[in-house]
């Protein structure tokens, strides 16, 4: 039964071209193994694959996997695969059946809940997954067939537990989007792809790592000023579409943060990186379109994509992850730089730029690029590795307000202008609710407008998508909004924000197709950390921690609603000591303790007690007679052993 399975895999693939493994069955033993593959085809999708009775039973799913209960997922059955292919990473080439990189981006052990194999019968499937990523609950429940229906079509569904997270605060697919085999799986697993797998092979391939299908991207977070410690490398933030770069011989594939390949796009990119003739590695960069002064401009940039006519369009590389069989991302951030400007320095191309470390005082260097019409500046420590996801390490310092905003509606034009008025912007909450936040009218020009709105046209929908849909908007006029599905993203910078938290004076700068609606929520600025990281060390929930304090269970969730671990809470009080610490100094604290949880049974404590919070200052006896000592919090010490005693609140 399992290898009669397996025939349509066979027929799809060439296996002297592709490294793919041949489909062959294993032992029929039920439930084992569960594994999702990153696989950047032609569209960038996630296939989920379950082990029973000997192959992997497998679904495509377009937008990946969730963590959020309310998100349910395309999931479009496709013919069952080998055991063996749980552990492919690589490139199938080009003309081949599913062309494009793969990676494993979870595995891990599935349980069924109930009888698994009537679960697939009847379409409702119930389990549990325990992965690197994926934990808990799920639910596979197969749609109602429409017409002739060539691949069923089901519901990915993540179950209310302690591991799922509301998708606008934590979204799994673009905050961990690396591979999870570790570089001796990835070599073993190669070997054993390509049907190769020899003693001697091996151990040369331990010394030179593979060329990784795919790398995730490391994230800057915003913050509000420039930090006072720590040595940190200042660039210009680039107005642009970030960019990274596969160069493998001859071939050359250009990848956007999410994982889409947009070589075909990019022509003279491709062609301009491959006459440069670099070793296999992997670039990081921005590519942007350049006005007359130099300077990125956005709208230029779109206007290149919507028309064809990218030849103009420059590449500016800021980092080197991977070089000549080694992977450098567990380098220091200075080691990279000194190797990417050596490679390129010997290089001599108009459309690939190396982006140039900038000297002096991070304020005048804002004010700097502020004048010359620059986004800000992008902050990095000089002694951190390269961490896929969003990181402290990287900061960015913008010139002005400037984000992305989900467009879900516009007002029609008045007077001579032609194409539309204004958009209608919003933001998703904590929650992922959409909300309305205010409207752009200007900065379009007229090519924007008129392409514009046949986007939006070709968007139209009977009702608004926001939480709270304006009536009419407009200050003078008071405009009837025409709605659409919250399909596109604009980028927009404004003046600040009114009092009923509206956008001032936005201004709109383009369409980002680099980014899914689902993504964008208020940018909110935080402090990065103040204290020296260790060269090539990778932080944890609890990086901020005294070295001699041990912290247990940091990764307990102790919010199932918002998924805040202990170790984040234990964090946020790290960040916050320096402005918290000041306002308690010897003043009587009460605390309110969660043992279980915020879910659970909670409790207040304002006495010392015998063993409990021994970090903690005893204030006089006198100020509470007849009892034990009142506590007062005075050092950061004394704040992280709190949240290590699961105090929630002060």
């Amino acid at each position: 039964m399992a290898t009669a399975s397996l025939g349509s895999y066979n027929r799809k693939r060439n296996f002297g071209v592709s490294p793919e493994p041949p489909g062959k069955a294993g032992a029929a033993h039920g439930a084992g193994r569960f594994v999702v593959q990153k696989h950047a085809a032609r569209n960038l999708h996630y296939d989920f694959r379950l082990e029973w009775d000997g192959v992997l039973r497998s679904w495509a799913v377009p937008k990946g996997p969730s963590l959020d209960p309310a998100v349910k997922r395309m999931a479009v059955q496709v013919e069952d695969h080998p055991l063996a292919y749980g552990d492919f990473e690589g490139v199938i080439p080009k003309g081949s059946y599913g062309a494009g990189s793969v990676i494993v981006w979870d595995t891990g052990s599935w349980h069924p809940v109930g009888d698994a194999g009537r679960g697939l019968r009847e379409g409702k499937l119930k389990f549990r997954l325990e992965g690197t990523k994926l934990k808990g609950g799920f639910t596979l429940v197969r749609m109602r067939a429409r017409g002739e229906e060539r691949q069923p079509a089901w519901l990915l569904i993540k179950e209310k537990d302690a591991a799922a997270r509301a998708s606008a605060e934590f979204d799994v697919v673009a905050e961990r989007g690396d591979s999870v085999l570790s570089p001796k799986a990835k070599v073993k697993a190669k070997a054993k792809s390509k049907g190769t797998a020899k003693a001697g092979q091996a151990a040369s391939a331990k010394k030179k790592a593979p060329l990784p299908p795919l790398i995730s991207p490391q994230l800057a977070t915003l913050v509000s000023a420039a930090p006072t410690e720590g040595d940190w490398q200042y660039e210009l933030k680039l107005d642009g579409y970030r960019l990274l770069v596969r160069v493998d011989g001859r071939d050359v594939r250009c990848f956007t943060r999410n994982g889409n390949d947009w070589s075909q796009r990019l022509p003279r990119l491709v062609t301009a990186i491959r006459a440069l003739k670099l070793p296999s590695c992997w670039l990081d960069g921005e590519v942007v379109a350049l006005d007359d002064e130099s300077v990125p401009d956005f709208q230029r940039l779109q206007n290149a994509f919507e028309l064809g006519s990218t030849a103009e369009l420059r590449y500016i590389v800021f980092d080197l992850l991977f070089a000549g069989g080694e992977d450098l991302r567990e380098h220091i951030q200075q080691q990279r730089r000194e190797r990417l400007n050596v490679l390129l320095a010997r290089k001599n191309s108009g459309v690939v730029r190396f982006s140039e470390t900038l000297e002096g005082d991070p304020k005048r260097l804002l004010a700097a690029a502020r004048a010359a019409g620059f986004e800000g500046l992008l902050g990095k420590r000089a002694d951190a590795t390269y961490r896929s996801g969003r990181s402290r390490d990287w900061i960015k310092l913008k010139a002005g307000l400037r984000q992305e905003f989900v467009i879900g509606g516009f007002t029609d034009p008045q007077g001579s202008r032609e194409g539309l008025g204004s958009l209608l912007l919003g933001v998703h909450d904590a929650q992922g609710t959409l909300r309305y936040v205010g409207n752009v009218g200007s900065g379009f020009d007229q090519h924007a407008l008129a392409a514009l709105r046949a986007k939006l046209d070709g968007l139209a929908a009977a009702s608004g998508p926001f939480a709270n849909n304006p009536e009419r908007v407009g200050t003078t006029r008071r405009m009837i909004p025409n709605w659409v599905k919250p399909k596109l993203v604009a980028e927009v910078s404004f003046a600040g924000w009114t009092t009923g938290k509206h956008l001032r004076q936005a201004v709109f700068h383009g369409l980002r197709d680099d980014k899914p609606a689902r993504q964008i929520s208020l940018e909110k600025t935080g402090a990065p950390a103040g204290e020296r990281k260790p060269a090539g060390t990778r932080k944890s929930p609890t990086a901020h921690a005294p070295a001699a304090m041990r912290i247990t269970h940091p990764h307990r969730v102790i919010d199932p609603e918002s998924g805040v671990t202990k170790g984040d809470l234990i964090a946020y009080y790290a960040a916050v000591a320096p402005l918290l610490l000041p306002h308690l100094k010897d003043r009587p604290v009460s605390l309110l303790r969660a043992p279980s949880g915020v879910a659970g049974q909670k409790f207040f404590q304002k006495h010392a007690q015998a063993r409990s919070l021994p970090d903690l200052k005893r204030l006089p006896r006198s100020l509470d007679p007849g009892h034990q000592p009142l506590l007062a919090m005075t050092s950061v010490k004394a704040l992280l052993a709190a949240g290590q005693m699961n105090v929630v609140e002060l």
